[in-house]
């Protein structure tokens, strides 16, 4: 085994014992994924120019990157302070799921629904954006909802015979009028009922680090409110563009989706 093969082994062993130590994210660098880096000592990081996630431990500092899934495989850097910092991205190939949809006006959307969803995006791009550079996100989380994952994150989804975008985050399957929880402390920065994702609650955790929960029932929780982690936040429904009841749990990281099972330490 070459040198460089032992050390990047090495590497991805010190960032995953110390991710089971403190909790960070998984180290999972593929679209999608997150890269956790060690920066040394904590320093102001961007990543393609925009600010990222860092996180001390006692002795280590991390850059907590999220990849989006347009993210090129290859090697790739960070900017800590004015250190350059490379890691790399490794390719990973997704699934296909065919689904059918039942509503061909929310695959097929009309002139007035396109306006709609322009507004939403909008609306949800906005709490995406926002980055609170003093917070110190617990990245740590609890699943947000008890039932087995019925739709993994990253699907390259075909609707009703039709490609669509891939899938944005993890369904799990649950009974409707089942108790929905934060996975972690936050504040409620975004709600209302949209045309694709239904009744949604968006909760940033700081640091650019947000979760969205679609296709709720109920919601019960108010915009501004300040949660912490298993605080009841809404009820699992099928309202938006569903094919039954389910919780679409979706993690944002410095703008990026990502995986929220990377977040679990029991998934």
């Amino acid at each position: 085994m070459n040198k460089s093969l032992i050390a990047a082994y090495l590497l991805i062993w010190s960032v995953t014992s110390a991710a089971q130590a403190i909790g960070l994210p998984k180290h999972h660098p593929v679209p999608g994924g997150i890269a956790v880096i060690p920066i040394g000592i904590a320093e102001p990081t961007t990543f393609n120019g925009k600010p990222v996630m860092t996180l001390t431990t006692t002795n280590e500092a991390y850059a907590i990157v999220g990849l989006s899934l347009s993210t090129n495989p290859g090697e790739h850097e960070i900017l800590a302070g004015k250190r350059r910092i490379t890691f790399k991205v490794s390719a990973h190939q997704y699934e296909t799921q065919h689904l059918t949809i039942k509503n061909r006006r929310q695959v097929n959307p009309l002139p007035i629904d396109l306006e709609r969803i322009r507004r939403e995006r909008k609306e949800m791009d906005s709490a995406f954006l926002h980055f609170a550079v003093n917070s110190k996100p617990n990245t740590d989380f609890q699943s947000p909802v008890d039932g087995p994952r019925s739709s993994s994150f990253g699907l390259r989804r075909v609707l009703n015979g039709q490609p669509r975008n891939p899938h944005s985050g993890m369904d799990i399957a649950a009974l409707e009028g089942t108790p929905i929880v934060s996975p972690a402390g936050g504040i409620v920065t975004a709600m209302g009922n949209y045309f694709f994702n239904g009744n949604t609650i968006l909760i940033d955790h700081g640091q650019g680090l947000v979760t969205m929960y679609c296709h709720l029932s109920s919601i019960d929780v108010e915009p501004g409110e300040i949660v912490d982690a298993g605080t009841l936040i809404g009820k699992v429904g099928q309202t938006g563009r569903v094919t039954g009841p389910h919780l679409h749990w979706g993690v944002s990281l410095n703008n990026a989706r990502v995986d929220p099972a990377l977040f679990l330490s029991d998934w």
